[in-house]
């Protein structure tokens, strides 16, 4: 069966041929099991390393990394999905990029990234709530006090929607356990604004801000207006539940190796009303 052609435009093109490039050089070679072969004058794989892995003639991804007009079928974008190991997530990305439908890139099979040590890591932590994020606040992987925490149950929301923020803006139970939430926008804009700067011309960052923007008419308001800029920090949360009333809990942040980015947040508590959270957390799924 022949495959959709599509005729990308110029800036479209652009950033799929970015986009290629930056997973590109974020592979470790030696992980994926490729030999040593010469001096390496750029980090990640070569060209026609990719072209290899998903047996495509170098050529061709080389001019579809430059940007050129060439016209990929599903069947090749799912096989260079593969060989630059993306996640669900960019898979849809690259093939929104290319001009092809999102329902045809390679799906989840499983919690993208998440070892079994960190699986147990993050169920030892129990009762104290605790999740796995990423630089854009994705959250990745989380234990069952930090669901309840929140009021959410992750396995009910789709990959693409766990973020904290795009959970704050959409999620009523969500934003509802959080105190002083007049104040939590505008520090989410700000967390965002400096995270971003790192990142700037990345399409999937680019995307998650534009989603932003779709559902939050306040929080595009606060984006353009206002230049404030804040690094996520370890502080004190207040949170309100409809059993427990108001408690405020230590936030914690711990990062794994810069290369992700990733980081491990806790929360402890630090008074009585903290201590009385965490009983009922420990009660809860019992």
């Amino acid at each position: 069966m022949s495959e959709p052609v599509t005729s990308l435009q110029d800036d479209t093109r652009k950033q799929l041929g970015a986009f290629l490039r930056a997973r590109r050089e974020s592979l470790d070679p030696q992980r994926l099991g490729l030999p040593r072969s010469g001096r390496r004058r750029t980090p990640g794989l070569r060209r026609e390393e990719v072209a290899m892995l998903a047996d495509v003639g170098v050529t061709w991804y080389t001019w579809l990394e430059q940007g050129r007009d060439v016209n990929p079928s599903s069947a090749v974008m799912a096989a260079i999905a593969k060989a630059l190991q993306c996640t669900p997530t960019e898979a849809r990305h690259l093939f929104v990029l290319a001009g092809l439908p999102p329902g045809e890139a390679p799906q989840a099979v499983c919690c993208e990234g998440i070892s079994e040590g960190t699986r147990r890591l993050l169920d030892t932590l129990m009762p104290k709530p605790a999740s796995i994020q990423k630089p854009n606040f994705d959250i990745v992987a989380w234990n069952d006090s930090f669901g309840h925490l929140m009021g959410v149950d992750f396995n009910d929301i789709p990959p693409e929607d766990r973020n904290c923020i795009y959970l704050f803006l959409t999620h009523p139970a969500w934003r509802a356990r959080l105190g002083r939430r007049d104040d939590v926008l505008p520090i989410f804009v700000s967390y965002f604004r400096a995270a971003m700067a790192e990142h700037r011309g990345d399409p999937l960052w680019e995307a998650k801000l534009a989603r932003f923007f779709a559902v939050s008419e306040e929080f595009k308001t606060l984006w353009h207006q206002r230049n404030d800029v804040r690094g996520v920090e370890n502080q004190l949360k207040l949170f309100t539940h409809p059993e427990l009333g108001d408690f405020t809990l230590q936030q914690m942040y711990w990062y794994s190796a810069p290369r992700n980015g990733s980081r491990l947040l806790v929360y402890l508590p630090v008074d009585e009303a903290g201590e009385r959270a965490m009983e009922w957390l420990a009660g809860q799924g019992k």
